[in-house]
């Protein structure tokens, strides 16, 4: 039988390894863009625009340059910001939840904050917050300092790498000859992460980020997307134990009769069911298309009042 934690272990495991392949992208040239050179890099080769090949064509010059400018420059594009629509169609805001590696940031920093405060938040207290949470705060709070001194620093040379070559990055970092691009990026990025991670969090999630509300908009309304599912037959088993609600950092009640679209099937309440009813006998669980059971259901008392 599933143990109760394999989803959690399986999605810390996707956004660790998908965190690693993203900040790997700039040293392997898959994705990135010089901004010294003006280049654009992608899977290895130098993705260029060649206009000024296009005009050199005798023949049939104002509908080859549109061809090419079409198949250069509009569909790669077109092609990219597909991605999460697409995404969203077909699997919800799963995004959101096992490979974003900014939301396995607001996380962790959410960990840090229930063990040293006893709550998710930093600044405020919410009936959301799981029982008996703080734990070591010392120890955490000495481990969060460390994390917020380097985890800032080394997200910010990484992501600075899209725009300045690796190679020179790793140059001025090793004779300490920094430069202003990489001082800005610094800077920059330190600031960014302090203001989402403190003060903004999973706030930035629902109504701020573009890739998340794309999935949220196109798995609203797909009848086939990835969605969390409540065994509403079987809802009279459910103690109200509210582990559903404590466990879910985006701050949804997923026992409600409508769909919350800022889920983003991250399976913490299908965990949670499963080791208070028993592994398997939870009533969470995550499908794709519409639940053919329907999908208004009975609420448990604590929620109707």
């Amino acid at each position: 039988m599933r143990k109760p934690a394999t989803l959690k272990r399986l999605r810390r495991l996707s956004q660790l390894l998908f965190t690693l392949f993203f900040f790997s992208m700039p040293i392997f040239d898959i994705l990135r863009y010089d901004v010294n050179t003006r280049d654009l890099y992608l899977f290895g080769n130098v993705w260029t625009l060649d206009i000024d090949g296009a005009i050199g064509m005798e023949h049939g010059m104002a509908g080859h340059v549109a061809w090419h400018i079409l198949l250069k420059a509009l569909l790669p594009w077109v092609l990219v910001l597909s991605i999460f629509p697409l995404m969203g169609l077909f699997t919800g805001r799963l995004f959101c939840g096992w490979l974003c590696p900014e939301g396995a940031l607001f996380e962790l920093a959410e960990f840090f904050s229930l063990k040293i405060f006893g709550r998710r938040h930093f600044f405020k207290s919410s009936a959301n917050d799981p029982v008996n949470a703080k734990d070591m705060p010392f120890l955490y709070a000495v481990i969060a300092l460390v994390c917020i001194v380097t985890i800032p620093v080394l997200t910010a040379v990484m992501l600075t790498g899209f725009f300045i070559a690796p190679a020179d990055i790793w140059q001025q970092l090793r004779t300490f000859n920094i430069g202003f691009g990489l001082k800005a990026g610094i800077i920059g990025v330190c600031i960014y992460m302090f203001i989402t991670s403190v003060l903004v969090r999973h706030v930035f999630c629902r109504y701020v980020c573009a890739a998340g509300l794309m999935q949220m908009l196109f798995g609203w309304f797909s009848p086939f997307s990835l969605k969390l599912k409540y065994d509403r037959v079987n809802s009279s088993k459910c103690t109200d134990c509210r582990q559903c609600e404590k466990v879910c950092f985006m701050d949804i009640k997923p026992r409600l009769p409508r769909y919350d679209i800022s889920c983003v099937n991250c399976g913490e309440c299908v965990d949670a069911c499963n080791k208070e009813l028993g592994s398997g006998h939870g009533l969470f669980s995550l499908k794709f298309g519409v639940d053919k059971s329907g999908t208004r259901r009975t609420s448990p008392p604590s929620l109707n009042n």
